[in-house]
């Protein structure tokens, strides 16, 4: 038995173990076979088995090597020189298997093991193998399949176990001082015993070699560098790496070896089966799948991975390239590297823009070895062909959102191009165009733009001005500056284009209808929508009358048309066309195709706006799944369905749920298409605006202060998603009250969209009802008025007397008329607003429980309570029936309904309300939130209405405290509580403490919203009534006096709030037995009163009440 050249074996344990299972596992005479490459270690395992299971053989092992000699010699040469047998000589009557046959029948008792060390053909071997007795063990070791014998494969090592044995060989310490170098070493050689064993060997004995250059000496000269080619004496293995392969080599046949060196072309990867049929495809195929299952299987030069995948080990990759050089190869079957090359190319041509997930799966394994064409063997490519070998696998990446591995395939792209046609050639152009539509996905506009700038202007040199390229890179252009909000510039690109392509190809043309619709969609953007639909008409039926009806084009045009319609409101025809775009995806399609999802996400889109919630979530929910299906879960177009179920879960009130999905497309954005993206800032901004829901607004602002900067940075100051962000970040300082801080966003905001939309645009009519509504806020109503006008004209104008964003502007400008006491100018409004909505959105909409809301508010500041009691009831049970019992507006119901008792004295149908509330807020919003402290407050008027003071004042002061902690301490629903705080020790008598508190609320709100505010007078009169309460009359006076002028200046002379005004200085004088004074101001605001309030008004009683004292002690 030779001796082992294994200084420590390592890595094959579970293979001794497998292997002496097999040898004892059978009653007669058990045979195995140690099968696989040469230079796995067949041998060393035979040896290393041999060694370890000596003690139980003690009928002794037989080592014959039937390469050597014949196997019935060596056998009866082993019988007579170890075990003293002597068989007859050969004669007529007495053959070699006779001589064999009688060596086994007086072998030495006990357990035997043979071993047959590199068997080629088992048929050879097989008349000479022992009897059939138990005790007997044969152990071959072969490169071939034998058939049904039982056999242990042998692979390659483990990449720890590599590393483990390089230690054996080089150091440990060496190896580990390098260790990055000794495993891509390792992975360089295919994890081979006999490549790390000559390498090793050869680094132990140049100990000044460093693993780095070893690799760099392999990388250069292959199979021929000196470590491989010659192995050391004391080895087990006998032979390099190239000469064990040879042996292999010689057994195959020209189509063998024709085939083994096409498979060294593809990269070293798996390969599918097919691409070689599709390489060789004039050879026959039985033909090619003998060679494959006869030779190089058989003879473990290939590797079977799974069913039609196969691969090569990477040195005889390097083995069977080296012979594909050879020139009798060439000779004989010419240039393989060219059929490879087309063939991969043609693949290339042949991947989709958008893929499936199933796509993806289908395609993958094909990608490397298009690489391998774009990367060693472009040569072979021709100039016609040679943008295919990178665009093949630049769209494979592209379409998967992994933008970052996409743009080094179109980098290479155009500089390959240019290297090998020249600057001048229109595959430059198309090379050009490629990498600028990457980088304009990615939202890198900077860098797209002269990109294609310069496309267009080679085209134009290289094609003239009529071509229809020219017209296509007009096309990219135009989309380009549409992104960036540039409509100015992009309108007259995507004119030319669509002349251009009639002029080239005629009306009747796709590109034409494509064209159509991409000048349609620059309008849509611009708000001008009856510019917009005749084109997207106009696509539809060319697209029709070009392709049929059943095209995906048509379903594209089908959606478009639908989109207009959504944005002007008209969903009733939106709808069908949706739907019809829906199906026909399906039909055409099938159900698991991005399409289909993108039709779903529109329809529940439709659907989300008319607030058909539950019809909604399931698209949304089925568009999200089919994505992730058929995308995987790191795609862009994942983000994009997260942000619309978390939007729809944001307009439920579901708050929990909304938020981590709202994060998961922030952070996939952030994945996929880093940190400088608009989709980025569209993402900071959503997440944003639930903090801003739910109160956090420490939280949302930092987000919105970043998606402003991220907005600006991306698409330069001029851009409508900057105004978006402007407008947002106002409407949080809004809410906090930090008017100061909103007021010049919102006003730079409404000016930029006029600037990059025109006047006409609905953007710049919801700019300038932001702008409104923070006057409002502020008490500027003549201001605020004028805008809101604007607003609802400009929204008529361009979206017509039928659409919800006019309900919107009616109720916004009837809220400002309330505010002021105007009642009767507001009425009509909030019934058209009600009316229209039920018109366009059905009964069944959220946005009609609003209008409800908002008439039944109007008769309850009117004390209309017997009219105002059943819409806050309607607006109560249909917020519940939409949204569920558990959202804030149910909260917010419920406390109107409450205030409502709260008037009529109703304290026990109003107090479960309140508590209602209070506690509906807190689930939803947590215990720190703006409308929790509101809550408070109104519940604890409720106690004060009823004397119930020692339940109220800590109710108040939580109010205050959260005010404060939530909106700082300048903000004015802080001074509301103070207020609120001061008038509950009023009503106590505690004057010392009321006092200080009214005088924080008034200074804190001239503070923050300047002299001329309705709240003013509301603070001077309530610090006046506590100087009248204590006989301080005359500092009272001046204050009463103060707020009846600031009243009449702001409100009219007609509010009711005059009217109270009117009312607390006549007391005064009455209090000071001035009647004569006091009798004109009772008079008229008991005249204000009955007009606007009506005789029966609490207010209006209360006047008439003071008003016939005075008159009694004036006449007594």
């Amino acid at each position: 038995m030779p001796l082992s050249g294994a200084t420590k074996f390592v890595g094959r344990e579970e293979e001794l173990q497998h292997l002496h299972q097999l040898l004892q596992k059978n009653d007669c005479v058990a045979i195995a076979a140690i099968s696989g490459m040469g230079g796995v270690g067949k041998t060393e395992l035979a040896l290393q088995y041999a060694n370890t299971h000596r003690e139980a053989y003690q009928g002794g092992i037989c080592w014959l090597l039937p390469k050597a000699a014949d196997v019935g010699v060596q056998l009866v040469q082993f019988a007579r020189t170890h075990l003293d047998l002597n068989p007859p000589e050969i004669s007529p009557d007495f053959d070699l298997l006779a001589q064999v046959a009688y060596c086994w029948r007086r072998w030495r008792e006990r357990e035997v093991l043979l071993v047959l060390d590199d068997v080629a053909k088992y048929k050879e071997i097989k008349p000479y193998l022992p009897p059939s007795s138990s005790r007997f063990k044969v152990l071959m070791t072969t490169r071939a399949h034998f058939g049904q014998i039982p056999k242990l494969s042998l692979g390659v090592l483990q990449p720890e176990a590599a590393l483990e044995l390089l230690r054996t060989l080089v150091g440990a310490e060496r190896v580990d001082e390098e260790i990055a170098q000794a495993e891509s070493l390792c992975a360089w050689l295919g994890y081979l015993p006999l490549g790390l064993e000559l390498v090793g060997r050869y680094l132990a004995r140049k100990e000044d070699l460093s693993l780095e250059d070893m690799l760099r000496r392999l990388e250069k000269k292959r199979l021929e560098q000196p470590a491989l080619v010659k192995s050391e004496d004391d080895m087990t293995a006998q032979l390099g790496v190239q000469a064990a392969f040879e042996l292999s080599w010689q057994e195959l046949n020209n189509t063998d070896k024709q085939l083994a060196c096409l498979l060294s072309l593809f990269a070293p990867a798996p390969i599918p089966w097919q691409l070689i049929e599709f390489c060789l495809a004039d050879v026959d195929a039985e033909e090619l799948e003998e060679s494959r299952d006869d030779k190089l299987l058989n003879l473990h030069l290939l590797q079977r991975k799974e069913k039609g995948i196969y691969q090569l080990h990477p040195l005889l990759r390097e083995f069977f390239q080296a012979n594909l050089k050879a020139p009798a190869f060439l000779a004989t079957w010419g240039n393989l590297q060219y059929a490879f090359a087309t063939a991969m190319i043609a693949v290339a041509k042949e991947i989709p823009q958008t893929l499936t997930r199933e796509q993806i799966t289908a395609i993958s394994p094909v990608i490397p070895h298009i690489a391998e064409v774009a990367n060693n063997l472009i040569e072979y490519v021709s100039d016609e062909d040679l943008i295919w070998a990178f665009l093949g696998n630049a769209s494979f990446y592209n379409s998967q959102g992994l933008y970052d591995q996409a743009e080094p395939w179109y980098e290479q792209c155009l500089e390959v191009t240019k290297k090998r046609l020249g600057e001048e050639h229109p595959s430059v152009a198309t090379s050009l165009s490629s990498l600028g539509l990457l980088y304009n996905s990615q939202g890198r506009y900077t860098e797209a733009e002269p990109l294609f700038q310069q496309a267009l202007e080679l085209t134009r040199r290289l094609l003239g001005d009529e071509h229809s390229s020219v017209a296509s890179s007009l096309n990219n252009l135009a989309l380009l500056y549409n992104s960036q909000g540039r409509y100015a510039e992009a309108e007259p690109l995507f004119q030319q284009a669509l002349e251009l392509y009639r002029r080239l190809l005629g009306d009747e043309h796709p590109h034409v209808a494509l064209s159509l619709n991409n000048l349609a969609l620059l309008y849509n953007s611009q708000g001008r929508y009856a510019e917009a639909k005749p084109l997207f008409q106009q696509a539809l039926e060319l697209y029709r009358r070009l392709l049929g009806d059943e095209h995906p084009h048509v379903a594209l045009s089908l959606n478009n048309l639908a989109l207009l319609y959504n944005s002007q409101g008209r969903y009733a025809e939106a709808k069908p066309l949706f739907q019809q775009a829906l199906e026909l995806y399906r039909r055409l399609l099938g159900d698991e195709h991005p399409h289909v999802a993108l039709s779903l996400n529109n329809l529940a889109l439709l659907y989300n706006s008319q607030g058909r919630y539950a019809e909604a979530k399931p698209l949304f929910q089925q568009a999200l799944e089919l994505y992730r299906r058929l995308l995987g879960d790191e795609h862009p177009h994942v983000a994009l369905s997260l942000n619309n179920l978390a939007l729809l879960y944001n307009s439920q009130g579901r708050y929990a749920e909304a938020k981590p999905l709202f994060q998961q497309a922030l952070e996939l954005y952030r994945r996929l298409l880093g940190d400088e993206h608009p989709h980025v800032a569209l993402s900071l901004n959503n997440l944003a605006e639930l903090y801003n829901s739910q109160g956090k607004y420490a939280e949302a602002e930092p987000l919105l202060q970043q998606a402003l900067e991220l907005s600006r940075r991306l698409l330069g100051d001029e851009h409508p998603n900057v105004a978006l962000s402007l407008n947002n970040l106002a409407g949080l300082y809004d809410s906090q009250g930090r008017y100061a801080e909103a007021e010049p966003l919102l006003q730079q905001a409404l000016e930029l969209s006029r600037r990059l939309l025109g006047d006409e645009h609905p953007s710049v009519a919801t700019s300038l009802g932001n702008l409104a509504g923070l006057y409002s806020s502020q008490g500027r109503y003549a201001e605020a008025k004028l805008l809101y006008l604007q607003a609802l004209e400009l929204r008529r104008r361009l979206l017509g007397d039928e659409h919800p964003d006019i309900a919107q502007s009616l109720n916004n400008l009837a809220e400002l008329y309330r505010s002021q006491g105007r009642y009767a100018e507001a009425e009509p409004l909030y019934k058209q607003a009600l009316e229209l909505t039920r018109r366009l959105l059905g009964e069944e909409h959220p946005s009609v429980a609003t209008s409800l809301n908002n008439l039944a508010l109007l008769y309850y500041s009117q004390g209309r309570y017997a009219e105002a009691e059943p819409l806050f009831q309607q607006a109560l049970e249909l917020m519940r029936r939409l949204l569920g019992d558990e959202h804030p507006d149910i909260a917010l119901s419920l406390n109107n309904l409450a205030l409502l008792y709260d008037s009529q004295g109703r304290y026990t149908e109003a107090e479960p309300l309140h508590q209602q509330a209070l506690e509906l807020m807190r689930r939803l919003l947590g215990d720190e939130h703006p409308s929790v402290a509101t809550s408070l407050n109104n519940l604890a008027e409720l106690y004060r209405s009823q004397g119930r003071y020692a339940e109220a004042e800590p109710l108040y002061k939580q109010a205050l405290e959260l005010m404060r902690r939530l909106l700082g301490d300048e903000h004015p629903s802080v001074a509301q509580s103070l207020n609120n705080l001061a008038g509950i020790y009023y009503s106590q008598g505690r004057y010392i403490e009321a006092e200080p508190l009214f005088q924080q609320a008034l200074e804190l709100s001239r503070r923050l919203l300047g002299d001329e505010h309705p709240d003013i007078p509301q603070s001077l009169n309530n610090l006046a009534g506590i100087y009248y309460s204590q006989g301080r009359y005359a500092e009272a006076e001046p204050l009463f006096q103060q707020a009846l002028e600031l009243s009449r200046r702001l409100l009219g002379d007609e509010h009711p709030d005059v009217a109270q005004s009117l009312n607390n200085l006549a007391e005064l004088y009455r209090s000071q037995g001035r009647y004569a004074e006091a009798e004109p101001l009772y008079k008229q605001a008991l005249e204000i009163c009955e007009r606007h309030l009506g005789v029966d008004h609490l207010c209006t009683m209360t006047v008439r009440r003071n008003y016939a004292i005075c008159l009694r002690r004036g006449y007594f």
